[in-house]
């Protein structure tokens, strides 16, 4: 399953490989099959576009998942993109390092494509606990 970075903005994206060969694994812990994948790190203006002209939401947000498998195909494609200045600042307010944080939108994003969802509060507690499973078994992953 090819999984693709690219970079609109520049961001130290550590363990790559890591990463590469664990979100495969997301896939199969949730019975989805995965596809051609491709991450694209930009800026907040960036994804802003993409919020107005695709989703008609005018507002920064740090992810944003394209499913871009025919609808009853097995294998899921998408592109997801991912904003670097949320995500920084996320981390920040947080107080957490932004390595976690980018893994954290990276698994949410991936989560999204195996079906699970963020808009009420139980789907949003669901998330938060698998977005935990996913950073745990990265972690221990080799």
């Amino acid at each position: 399953m090819p999984v693709h970075f690219h970079f609109q903005k520049k961001v130290d994206l550590k363990q790559r490989k890591k990463l590469k060969a664990f979100i495969p694994e997301i896939f199969i812990f949730n019975r989805k099959l995965g596809g051609n994948i491709s991450f694209v790190f930009c800026s907040d203006e960036y994804l802003l576009n993409i919020n107005k002209d695709f989703l008609q939401h005018d507002y920064y947000t740090d992810i944003i998942t394209f499913n871009l498998s025919p609808k009853g195909q097995a294998t899921i494609d998408a592109e997801l993109y991912i904003s670097v200045d949320r995500v920084k600042d996320n981390a920040f307010n947080l107080k957490i390092p932004l390595q976690v944080e980018l893994q954290r939108v990276i698994f949410h994003g991936i989560l999204h494509l195996c079906g699970f969802k963020d808009k009420s509060k139980s789907d949003i507690l669901e998330m938060r606990k698998k977005e935990d499973e996913c950073l745990k078994k990265f972690d221990s992953f080799i």
